[in-house]
């Protein structure tokens, strides 16, 4: 197990290394010069201020020379100024880190209740009505993006019922419940599909098994079947899917943040983007792969003690 967590370590490590690159190297080569920002736009902008400000900023260096700079600066946990609003972007993220994880819990209790729920019921009642209403709408709701999902919530429960807000993220806990259910719910649409999907599928290949059908040969209750044998031998692709999708979810908060109005780092990214703030854009972005990869390798050690199977094939191997 010690091996297995440091080969997962050094991967994890090895995964962010050229994650950080590449991010560094798609900002550094998006349209635009900061150094136009910076130096406050192209209304009487000189050659020497403009090369001033490059000199200022090291953005007259080679694009490998900023990378060392900028990556040491993060490994001193120093992630720049914001070129825009002027404070550390470590205190941007923070201020608004807070909100988008609370999205992301909302929409992942979603997914996972009404997901698990619906692939399970389905599961149970395969090859009946039940069945194709829960694979006809799951493909629905797969089908339809999060920000159409999140126009048509606004226009129903939002502007026409008026039981929802429709912007801000809401105080306390009941504020912020009444405020992110519609961005969750828009949220975790696509991945409740998903894990209706796997769960459904996962369940019926255990149900399948031989030590299933000698259970319910023996005149053991179909309940206990279902939750004993069936279900507990489907739990480690569903939750693993299940951290997969939840890790992907920080990148998806972007659209439901801009279309909610929502201060989170989502929000945040769109407007470093519009407005050439680079620092701030590497940061969420990284900030977003880190969660991702965190999140993956995390799933990928509890595997085997969510799946014994899956252990005693690596011990045969």
């Amino acid at each position: 197990m010690a091996v297995r967590i440091a080969r997962r370590l050094a991967g994890f490590l090895a995964t962010l290394l050229a994650a950080s690159f590449v991010i560094f190297a798609a900002v550094y080569a998006a349209p635009g010069d900061p150094a136009v920002f910076l130096a406050g736009g192209r209304d009487k902008l000189t050659p020497e201020r403009l090369a001033t400000v490059r000199a200022q900023y090291h953005l007259d260096e080679p694009l490998v020379v900023q990378y060392g700079r900028w990556l040491g600066d993060c490994l001193h946990f120093d992630l720049g100024r914001s070129f825009k609003y002027g404070d550390q972007v470590a205190d941007l993220i923070t201020a608004r880190l807070g909100t988008t994880l609370e999205l992301v819990a909302y929409a992942t209790v979603l997914f996972v209740v009404l997901g698990v729920g619906a692939g399970i019921l389905a599961a149970v009642r395969q090859s009946t009505w039940v069945d194709s209403a829960v694979v006809g709408g799951t493909t629905l709701a797969a089908s339809v993006p999060s920000f159409v999902a999140a126009i048509a919530l606004v226009s129903l429960f939002g502007v026409q019922l008026g039981w929802f807000p429709v912007t801000g993220s809401g105080r306390g806990f009941a504020g912020t419940l009444h405020h992110l259910t519609l961005p969750a719910l828009s949220l975790a649409l696509g991945a409740l599909a998903l894990i209706s999907r796997v769960t459904r599928q996962a369940m019926a290949e255990a149900a399948a098994s031989d030590h299933v059908e000698a259970a319910r040969a023996s005149g053991v209750p179909e309940r206990e079947i279902v939750r004993r044998h069936v279900l507990r031998n489907a739990l480690g692709p569903i939750i693993t899917m299940c951290g997969l999708v939840m890790a992907g979810m920080l990148a998806g908060t972007v659209v439901v943040e801009t279309a909610f109005g929502i201060s989170g780092i989502g929000s945040l990214l769109v407007g470093a983007i519009n407005t050439h703030d680079f620092p701030v854009a590497q940061a969420v972005l990284l900030l977003m792969v880190a969660g991702y990869i965190a999140v993956t390798t995390l799933v990928d050690l509890l595997h085997p003690l969510l799946d014994p199977r899956v252990k005693q094939e690596a011990r045969t191997a």
